[in-house]
């Protein structure tokens, strides 16, 4: 749910992965022959998760993984998980530092996939910048690490996972959790490279008295290099990139529907919000996330970068590449035809405000009608269309 800028321990690039076809007309190319290193010394200062992964790792280890991810339990059904999660949380929330790492033990608790319940040792820990900021958030966004081996639960094969959660504990902020959740739906059903997400029932209970404080719902959101894996790739960190060091087609997809969306809190070149995964074919391939400051999503507390000069989230404002109209004109017919299939999702989820659903739907299609018009197509992408990734 937050959005930060992502820059994780330095990975390095160049890995060879694992070609496979993927879903919904991805395809990410195929395996390139590695050639062969010398072996070097181990290195005491270099962690083994940083060290670059060579031919000797198979092609069938490497399509395992991708398939291991594709088959995630936690996301093989939409009906909301239920979950009660146990931690000193008055220490929790304590931890508004956004520079902070500290993680605090607890419990998590589900229903067992063969009957009774499992119960996870976790460690958990605050995140994010803004809605990490008590002014914002009463209740911070969470992180869950698993130290243990969670084989056999809907966790399998999770190291951590991020929970978005209500923010505030009054049902307005609970209902943002839904409506982020559905964009994430929408960008499912535009393209394969994406972040799966699902919802919980969450149940928060404090150690102090073992007594639960809060329900409401939460979200999980798909791990990075989960996404990676599914997409026969490795996540690279580099900033700075252009337009031009990205899949291009995948790149102006992510602009236009971070436009439908009314998302302006997005940067390739910061990389916020936006992850970036390395095919095997060398081909970079942006993904994005962290739709909560979208004009759709329309929370309180979200407002544009002031130096974007728009007046509320709800303005679009296209920070996709600049195109011709000729070559935006096959990506805006897909969008168009998929109209009533974006529009269907937010009869997906009953516990939705009714008067949300109505206006969801009215802004949506006001994306639609623009793309209509040629006219419209060229005020909104091309006349002043910034020429430089943002």
């Amino acid at each position: 749910m937050e959005g930060a800028s992502r820059v994780r321990s330095g990975r390095m690039l160049g890995a060879a992965v694992a070609a496979g076809v993927l879903a919904a007309s991805v395809v990410v190319g195929h395996a390139q022959q590695a050639k062969p290193t010398p072996p070097v010394a181990p290195a005491s200062n270099v962690k083994d998760d940083d060290r670059v992964r060579t031919a000797e790792e198979t092609a069938e280890k490497r399509l395992e993984r991708q398939r291991a991810a594709m088959e995630r339990a936690l996301f093989a059904s939409e009906e909301p998980l239920p979950i009660t999660l146990i931690a000193d949380f008055k220490a929790v929330n304590r931890d508004r530092n956004p520079e902070s790492t500290k993680v605090f033990p607890g419990t998590l608790v589900v229903a067992g996939r063969n009957g009774g319940e499992d119960r996870i040792t976790v460690n958990i820990r605050t995140r994010g910048h803004s809605r990490r900021m008590s002014t914002t958030c009463t209740f911070a966004p969470i992180r869950i690490e698993f130290p243990e081996k969670t084989a056999g639960t809907v966790f399998e094969g999770h190291k951590s996972l991020k929970l978005g959660t209500h923010c505030r504990d009054v049902d307005s902020y609970e209902q943002y959790v839904y409506r982020e959740y559905l964009a994430y739906k929408i960008f499912n059903r535009v393209t394969a490279r994406s972040f799966r997400a699902r919802l919980a029932s969450a149940t928060y209970v404090d150690v102090s008295n073992n007594k639960p404080f809060s329900s409401r719902s939460g979200l999980f959101i798909e791990d990075d290099d989960d996404v990676a894996r599914r997409l026969g790739g490795v996540t690279t960190e580099l900033q700075g990139m252009s337009f031009s060091h990205v899949d291009m087609e995948s790149m102006t997809l992510i602009g236009l529907f971070e436009y439908m969306i009314g998302n302006t809190d997005m940067s390739l070149l910061k990389l916020h919000n936006i992850i970036l995964v390395r095919a095997s074919n060398g081909v970079v391939y942006p993904v994005p996330y962290d739709f909560d400051y979208s004009g759709l999503v329309n929370a309180r507390y979200a407002v544009p970068a002031q130096a974007l000069n728009l007046s509320t989230v709800r303005e679009r404002l296209y920070r996709g590449p600049c195109l011709t109209q000729e070559d935006l004109a096959p990506i805006l017919t897909r969008l168009g035809g998929m109209r009533e299939n974006i529009l269907s999702i937010y009869d997906t989820v009953p516990a939705l405000e009714n008067g949300y659903r109505k206006d969801a739907k009215s802004y949506l299609d006001s994306f639609f009608k623009i793309i209509e018009k040629p006219g419209d197509v060229k005020r909104a992408f091309i006349d002043g269309c910034n020429r430089k990734a943002m």
